[in-house]
């Protein structure tokens, strides 16, 4: 989903409803990628700056959240290849956060999600 805050900063999500309620309470609008590839096109033809933010959920139809982002750190606008991409997904392993890392997503979620969690992390990369 896509998630305009009304203050200006956006944010792209690819999750199911389990955190609607927290995008909601931060005044935002939303739009659904339905699988990995959708949101590297969504991405690819937003307005630059559009998003500030991607949850990518890891396991996705068509494109995984993994393959996802290296479509996304490809992309040759340097702003929308370096946005901040937070790996969403219930593989809360050391060794999945590690996945995460080296397929250059900036972070990692596990699910069920903690909102304080979510809210802090992603807080670490609006406030830039």
């Amino acid at each position: 989903m896509i998630a305009r805050i009304e203050s200006g900063t956006a944010t792209l999500r690819l999750e199911a409803e389990d955190i609607e309620a927290l995008f909601h309470s931060l005044y935002t609008i939303f739009e659904h990628a339905a699988d990995g590839q959708m949101c590297v096109d969504m991405l690819s033809h937003a307005e630059d700056g559009y998003y500030d933010l991607i949850p990518m959920d890891i396991q996705m139809p068509i494109l995984n959240g993994y393959e996802a982002t290296k479509k996304i750190r490809q992309l040759e606008n340097r702003k929308k290849a370096e946005i901040p991409i937070l790996a969403m997904t219930a593989n809360a392993f050391s060794e999945d956060q590690q996945a995460a890392l080296e397929a250059d997503m900036n972070d990692h979620v596990a699910k069920p999600i903690d909102m304080n969690v979510l809210l802090q992390v992603m807080m670490k990369y609006l406030s830039n």
